[in-house]
C-alpha cells in the first residue's frame, strides 16, 4: 500500500465583505494587500450602509461589515449578530460643486439656500451620508432661523436608496449627478468628492465652514460565526498597514 507523502496544503478561505460604497477603492486595495499576504480571498459587496445592515440582519451571508457610521454595526452587535465594533476610519463632509459656480466656504450656506441652486444629498436612514447631510442642515438652522426646514425640503435625495439611479460601472455617482445637471451642489464625503473630481476635473470641492462641519466615524465588525480569516481581515484593516491604505485614499485613521 502506497502512502501519500506530500504535505497537506491548507485551503484558502474566502471572506465575505459587506462595505460602505465610499470605502470601495480603499478596501479594494486593502483586500488585494491582504490576499497577497495570506493567500485568502475577499469577496466584496459595496453599497449604502443602512441597506447592507438590513440585508445582514435579514440573513445575508456577510462575515465582515464595514459601515460609514458606528450605529449600523452597533445595531448588529446589540442583536447578537456580530462582535464588538471598532472605529476603522474617519471622514467628513464636503460640498462637491459644479464648475464655474462662484462659491467658497463663507458663502456656501447662502448658495445652498438659493432657490435657483439644486442641492443633492444621499438618502437618510438608507445611507449615512444622507444622515450626515441632514445634520449639516440642523447646524444651518442654528445659524439662520428657518434654514433647516428650507434645506430639508429642497434637498434632492439622489442616491443611496434601493431605487436610486446609478451611473455606468466605474463612474463616481456624485460626480455623475453633478455632471448631468441633477445637482449644482452635492453634499458628500470628502473622499467621494475627490474621486468625483478626478473623473470630472472642472468640479470644485468646497470645505464646509466650521459651524457646519460634520465628521463621519466608520465602524467595523465581524459577524457571528465568521471564520478566522474574517477576523484576520478585520485585524488587517485596523493594522498600521491597513490604516495606511485608508489614509492614502483620503481617510483619517480610525484609531
Amino acid at each position: 500500500m502506497l502512502l501519500t507523502l506530500f504535505p497537506t496544503m491548507a485551503l484558502a478561505d474566502t471572506v465575505q465583505l459587506y462595505a460602505a460604497g465610499s470605502l470601495r477603492d480603499a478596501l479594494t486595495d486593502a483586500a488585494k494587500a491582504f490576499e497577497a499576504k495570506t493567500g485568502d480571498k475577499v469577496m466584496a459587496k459595496f453599497g449604502a450602509s443602512g441597506l447592507l445592515k438590513n440585508e445582514i440582519a435579514g440573513g445575508a451571508a456577510a462575515q465582515v461589515f464595514a459601515s460609514a457610521n458606528m450605529e449600523h454595526p452597533q445595531a448588529l452587535h446589540d442583536a447578537n449578530k456580530s462582535g464588538s465594533v471598532l472605529r476603522s476610519a474617519r471622514n467628513k463632509l464636503c460640498a462637491l460643486v459644479k464648475p464655474d459656480m462662484q462659491v467658497d466656504s463663507t458663502s456656501l450656506l447662502d448658495r445652498m439656500l438659493d432657490t435657483n441652486v439644486k442641492l443633492g444629498t444621499s438618502t437618510p436612514k438608507a445611507d449615512p451620508s444622507g444622515d450626515y447631510a441632514f445634520e449639516v442642515f440642523r447646524k444651518a438652522g442654528a445659524i439662520k432661523p428657518g434654514a433647516q426646514a428650507i434645506l430639508e425640503q429642497k434637498a434632492l435625495q439622489l442616491t443611496g436608496s434601493a431605487n436610486s439611479a446609478a451611473p455606468s460601472a466605474g463612474r463616481a455617482v456624485y460626480g455623475w449627478h453633478v455632471a448631468e445637471g441633477r445637482a449644482d451642489i452635492f453634499l458628500t464625503y470628502c473622499t467621494n468628492a475627490l474621486a468625483a473630481q478626478k473623473q470630472n476635473p472642472g468640479q470644485q470641492i468646497v470645505a464646509l465652514p466650521d459651524k457646519l462641519s460634520v465628521g463621519a466615524d466608520y465602524g467595523l465588525t465581524v459577524l457571528a460565526g465568521a471564520p478566522p480569516a474574517a477576523t484576520a481581515f478585520a485585524d488587517f484593516i485596523a493594522s498600521a498597514e491597513g490604516q495606511k491604505i485608508l489614509v492614502n485614499h483620503g481617510f483619517a485613521p480610525g484609531n
